[in-house]
């Protein structure tokens, strides 16, 4: 993905290419990955949109297990995430799977987890996480990590595709979405969205009691300036101050040195 220049001599973020041209036009056998090269990976990607959700379960675990290990980015890393963000609105991924009664409401597992991927990968490449690379690799740490480069490049193109499910009418996409949303907003073009986000925030923490999506949140409301102590119920203070107790512990252990708990 090239950017592209505005009138006004800025880099834009080119659009989401289509899934086909991006699983014809990569290069896969050339790619580093976790395990090797991602030379197994187009036949994996393909299988995302089968019309059976077997098929659908099995190639996600395919297609993500390469590129997913020890919080990295590979040279794969990418790609597969710019195919995954273009096949979001395919048919079959997000038509769902029907249970055994045809009254109940479909789930959408293939959808959800391939949001809660690209959320992943995006906090495993943002500005917080680079920073704390800096003194274990050096402040050029980011210029010499060429694929994680690339991947905060990428992020709007993502979002793009991201956005779509914060209205959806089942709350898991929505909110995994959301989550998914916070850590591309980081870029720098797309800090506009952080108002709007917000929002789905405040709608998420009122309904929500998923331990991991409201410490997500709750986080990225405070690292853009709003007061939570409304928002918070009893079971985020109680895990704020655990998380501060795991920490003095690990910065005692540590000598003084302490990171961030592990949301």
């Amino acid at each position: 993905m090239t950017p592209s220049r505005s009138r006004s001599g800025q880099s834009c973020p080119a659009p989401l290419p289509p899934c086909r041209t991006l699983l014809d036009s990569t290069d896969w056998p050339a790619l580093a990955t976790a395990c090797g090269t991602g030379e197994s990976l187009p036949a994996a990607l393909a299988l995302l949109t089968s019309s059976d959700p077997l098929v659908r379960q099995s190639a996600v675990e395919d297609a993500l297990r390469p590129v997913t290990h020890q919080n990295s980015v590979y040279e794969a890393t990418v790609p597969v995430a710019l195919y995954i963000a273009a096949v979001l609105g395919h048919p079959a991924v997000t038509a769902g799977d029907v249970g055994p009664d045809s009254g109940e409401r479909p789930t959408h597992p293939t959808l959800v987890r391939l949001l809660k991927w690209l959320g992943d990968t995006a906090y495993d490449a943002d500005d917080g996480c680079v920073a704390t690379e800096e003194p274990l690799h050096g402040a050029g740490n980011l210029e010499e990590h060429t694929a994680t480069r690339a991947f905060r490049d990428a992020r709007p193109a993502i979002f793009s595709a991201v956005r779509a499910f914060l209205d959806h009418d089942d709350a898991g996409v929505r909110h995994t979405a959301l989550v998914a949303a916070i850590p591309l907003v980081g870029h720098p073009a797309l800090v506009r969205h952080q108002a709007a986000l917000a929002r789905h925030a405040r709608s998420l923490l009122a309904t929500s009691t998923d331990r991991h999506h409201r410490d997500r949140v709750l986080d990225a409301l405070k690292g853009w300036g709003h007061d939570v102590s409304g928002l918070e119920n009893t079971s985020d203070v109680a895990a704020r101050e655990r998380y501060a107790r795991l920490a003095a512990a690990r910065a005692s252990r540590q000598g003084g040195y302490s990171e961030d708990p592990p949301f």
